[in-house]
């Protein structure tokens, strides 16, 4: 079956096959160059053979009703007529086409040859591929969601979207991904098994990993990247920082250069951020932790423990400074 093949296509075929008691049925198609396609030899409403291009004569080659590769048979009957299939052709192949030779008659109905499409290489697997692109597009942009580029823009099969959603060019949708009313997705960001919620602002440069989920008007900025974790309602990741396997709470702001180190070379653990917590620049959390709500983590820091309501945090060596020292080391370079 095409990729491309429509419900009521295969309703149409169905409907073929349950007329009257032929017990098969097959989707054709016509066209434009049948090169290489199965040739359908039709009269009225049944064809009597299916010829393979090998085999063809030269008026069967200009023939344009092709067999699609799709069939509806029914399979007690199927049972029957298996065995007799030969394999007197020119490949020495038993051939499923030779069945309206078999059967007592063979309704066929058509298709369009888009629907038909297939593919035998890469490069006719990338042109399906950006036929189903096309197509993707065009039913987002329908739907509510406004592509500034969309030819740069690509989806999942699967990929949802809701109303008023902005999206700017070069951005991946991978499977499993639900963007929400009123989000704007930046430029360059890479996202797959993610829940974006209402009103969060993506990227540029942004990677959603499997297992996110950014609850309403959350922030995620440029090189970020999250990996199963909830971020919470308000909440921002603004730049340079990677959050993994924690729970964010709402209102909390995580500064440039964060990390959340949750993996020991064996087992990832987890770490939770509550609600209006503050994170510095620059600063690591060593997963287990817990950083309760409205505590502040200095810039710098590496956090070990878990953090109180409302306190301050800081682990980092103690500045030194020797006055003078730069003026004597530059005099020193230019001797």
């Amino acid at each position: 079956m095409g990729l491309f093949t429509r419900k009521s296509t295969l309703t149409k075929l169905l409907k073929a096959f349950n007329k009257g008691d032929a017990g098969l049925s097959f989707l054709g198609m016509r066209a434009e160059n049948p090169t290489g396609y199965g040739r359908m030899i039709s009269s009225g409403e049944t064809i009597s053979k299916i010829v393979e291009e090998k085999d063809a004569s030269v008026p069967e080659r200009e023939i344009d009703l092709c067999w699609t590769g799709v069939m509806c048979a029914d399979l007690q009957k199927m049972r029957g007529w298996l065995p007799k299939i030969k394999n007197n052709n020119a490949s020495k192949e038993y051939y499923l086409t030779t069945l309206p030779e078999i059967a007592d008659k063979t309704i066929y109905s058509i298709c369009p040859e888009e629907e038909s499409l297939g593919a035998n290489t890469r490069n006719e697997l990338a042109v399906l591929e950006s036929k189903v692109q096309e197509r993707l597009r065009a039913k987002h942009m329908e739907n509510g969601a406004t592509l500034i580029d969309p030819q740069s823009v690509t989806f999942a099969h699967d990929t949802n979207i809701g109303q008023d959603v902005l999206i700017e060019p070069n951005v991946f949708f991978g499977e499993g991904v639900t963007v929400e009313n009123d989000c704007h997705i930046k430029g360059f960001s890479h996202i797959e098994n993610a829940h974006i919620k209402k009103g969060a602002v993506i990227g540029p440069y942004a990677r959603l990993r499997p297992g996110t989920v950014l609850e309403e008007n959350t922030k995620i900025g440029n090189f970020v990247e999250i990996k199963n974790a909830t971020i919470g309602r308000g909440s921002k990741v603004n730049h340079l920082s990677y959050v993994g396997d924690t729970k964010v709470g709402k209102e909390s702001n995580i500064g440039a250069g964060t990390i959340t180190c949750n993996y020991d070379g064996f087992n990832k653990h987890k770490s939770t951020i509550g609600d209006g917590v503050f994170v510095g620049s620059n600063s690591t959390l060593i997963s287990p932790v817990k950083l309760n709500d409205g505590s502040y983590i200095a810039a710098g820091s590496v956090i070990t423990d878990d953090v109180e309501k409302d306190s301050l945090a800081f682990g980092r060596s103690r500045q030194n400074q020797k006055k003078g020292w730069a003026k004597t080391y530059r005099q020193n370079q230019k001797k």
